[in-house]
């Protein structure tokens, strides 16, 4: 056993641990605490199996270990305490890092979309460009690894976001079956604005990857959305298929509530219900002017108006 020459302390100490029976006592533990500059991994071998020595103060007379052990701290010739704690308890990691982890260990659909949920939060509020997949990964409370083990990149993940915003507000804007053709429309609207509302981080990714991209997935993702957009309107107003007129026309209205949500969403500084009845007023005058260039919408707009006066 190689110990420090001059070192009275250390050997004191090393003669105390053999006669309480701690075995071949490594001295290097004992300059750790003893002499700077000296650290030692603090080993002692008893013969069963290997521990970890810790020297507390004696202040409060018992260490944790021992509190929760119920027994005494054998005393040292300097007024501390050595504590004998097994490798086995030492390595185990705390109760509340277990639960963490059982709290956190999901399937991997789950993960996947827990993941997609962390990045429409982020795609919503900055431009995709300026979303980092490590920004991403802190927003989950998941690793960059794990980031890229579900997902090939950002701009694979900018896709699966995106798509998830597209099928989420696809789901809630089948309009109903039943009702005249202006409130099918309401009832869409309202559908609508439930996803705006309760969606908002997905709603907001959707629309930024609107006009100013227009290429690729993302392109296809965004205008597949509005075409379907497109649809429903046509379907709850029962209107024919649209010429150049009525397209233009229904386009343009679905841009008017695309920026009218936003900007709801940005200052709430007006109701819900009423933005919904402006919105529905506005549909109704753009057909009548449109009526104007085109027969058959002349002809849809006098049906819609029978309709709703009778």
């Amino acid at each position: 056993m190689m110990q420090r020459k001059g070192s009275k302390w250390s050997q004191q100490r090393v003669t105390d641990c053999r006669q309480r029976g701690v075995g071949a006592c490594d001295v290097s533990h004992h300059n750790f605490f003893g002499q700077s500059g000296e650290r030692g991994h603090g080993r002692a071998r008893t013969g069963r199996s290997s521990t970890t020595l810790r020297r507390v103060t004696r202040g409060g007379g018992r260490c944790r270990e021992h509190r929760r052990a119920g027994a005494a701290l054998p005393a040292t010739v300097d007024g501390s305490v050595d504590v004998q704690v097994t490798n086995e308890r030492a390595a185990a990691p705390a109760p509340g890092r277990r639960r963490q982890r059982g709290r956190r260990r999901l399937s991997v659909d789950e993960r996947r979309e827990e993941l997609i949920a962390a990045a429409l939060g982020l795609f919503s509020t900055r431009p995709p460009d300026e979303v980092s997949i490590d920004d991403v990964a802190a927003a989950a409370g998941a690793s960059r690894a794990l980031v890229y083990h579900y997902f090939g990149g950002k701009q694979e993940l900018y896709v699966a976001a995106l798509r998830s915003a597209a099928a989420q507000l696809t789901d809630l804007l089948e309009p109903p079956a039943e009702g005249r053709p202006v409130e099918r429309l309401r009832v869409s609207l309202s559908r609508y604005f439930d996803f705006v509302e309760s969606h908002a981080s997905g709603y907001g990714a959707l629309l930024r990857g609107g006009p100013a991209d227009r290429t690729g997935e993302v392109g296809e993702i965004v205008n597949g959305i509005r075409n379907l957009l497109l649809d429903r309107i046509l379907l709850a107003l029962d209107a024919p298929e649209p010429g150049p007129v009525l397209r233009v026309t229904l386009r343009s209205w679905m841009a008017c509530v695309e920026t009218a949500a936003m900007d709801w969403l940005e200052h709430r500084d007006m109701d819900r219900k009423e933005l919904e009845r402006l919105l529905v007023d506005q549909i109704v005058v753009l057909l009548r002017t449109a009526g104007r260039h085109d027969a058959r919408i002349a002809e849809l707009f006098d049906r819609l108006t029978e309709e709703e006066l009778s």
